[in-house]
């Protein structure tokens, strides 16, 4: 009779990340599916609350782009993105301003709060936490171009400054930020600013462990039409050729830049994760194989002890 597999064995792996990250800050960035669904919106919520029960500091940033699409739509606005990015004109900074401190900002904190976890809602205008200037336009290339075009995206602001008080006052009081992307300018601007740009200067200006992007595919995909072609690990040289060789197109183009700047600003590490397959983010963190795909700045030298697993959550 065949024996039956050690039941603790998992336990035992996992235990071995409790202790490496207890203490540590994790930044989380939410949006796509995993906003709209309340079911997988929930399941995420339980996940970030096992996190926060063994002592790794979270902070959640979230996105609400596809809310904010169908409110536009409601409304009559226009919506227009280039390269992965919205242009923000003043009717869509207003309903940009319902749906991000309002309604994905309400039901993420409920959600939390049902799975215990002692959620405090902000955006960056709270306590100053995110100084912003408009963005001038910019030179971009759309995708699927070869030349440049001058964009003016609108009231679309460019991070000047991070405080980081406000959060880390939160974090020893042992609650979860959750960040809507808004910022501040200095005269009392409001301004719409990518949410994985925000996760991405959190993550820097808190001296985060790691930074995790949750997607609604299970990470950097070879081709965005199979999800068996994941690349589980990655650098930033490796990032450049997929973003070069087209592999990197639309709304992930700015989650490689903010990928490229969480690693520059000293994030060890910074994973592509699925918010929508069951407990990807646990797998990810807490288990040898992982889940998704781990960037890091180069990749350690051969037979380094520090050379990570691959696609896991791994020192």
């Amino acid at each position: 009779m065949p024996l039956s597999p050690n039941p603790y064995a998992a336990l035992k792996e996992a235990s071995r990340y409790v202790r490496l990250f207890r203490g540590k800050t994790f930044v989380v960035k939410v949006g796509g599916e995993v906003l709209t669904e309340p079911k997988i919106r929930k399941a995420l919520c339980e996940q970030i609350a096992l996190l926060w029960s063994f002592s790794i500091r979270v902070v959640v940033v979230h996105g609400g782009g596809a809310e904010l699409d169908a409110v536009c739509k409601a409304m009559h606005i226009p919506v227009q993105k280039v390269a992965g990015r919205r242009v923000t004109s003043p009717e869509v900074l207003d309903a940009a301003k319902m749906v991000f401190a309002g309604q994905v900002h309400m039901d993420l904190l409920a959600d939390l709060q049902a799975a215990g976890v002692p959620a405090v809602g902000l955006t960056g205008l709270d306590a100053g936490l995110l100084k912003a200037s408009k963005r001038p336009p910019v030179a971009v290339v759309p995708d699927g171009a070869t030349e440049p075009q001058l964009v003016d995206f609108g009231l679309v602001g460019d991070i000047d400054a991070v405080d980081p008080h406000v959060l880390s006052h939160l974090l020893d009081g042992g609650f979860v930020p959750v960040v809507a992307p808004l910022s501040g300018g200095e005269d009392g601007a409001i301004y719409n600013t990518n949410a994985d740009t925000i996760a991405s200067s959190l993550a820097s200006a808190l001296g985060a462990e790691k930074l995790f992007f949750l997607l609604s595919v299970p990470g950097l995909l070879k081709d965005v039409a199979k999800a068996s072609s994941l690349i589980p690990h990655a650098t930033l040289d490796q990032l450049a050729a997929f973003e070069a060789k087209g592999i990197i197109s639309g709304g992930m183009r700015p989650k490689a830049a903010a990928v490229k700047a969480a690693i520059q600003g000293g994030v060890p590490s910074v994973h592509l994760v699925s918010g929508l397959a069951p407990d990807a983010l646990l797998a990810e963190v807490f288990t040898n194989e992982g889940s998704g795909t781990m960037i890091v700045a180069a990749q350690p030298a051969t037979g380094s002890l520090a050379a990570p697993a691959a696609g896991g959550a791994k020192p």
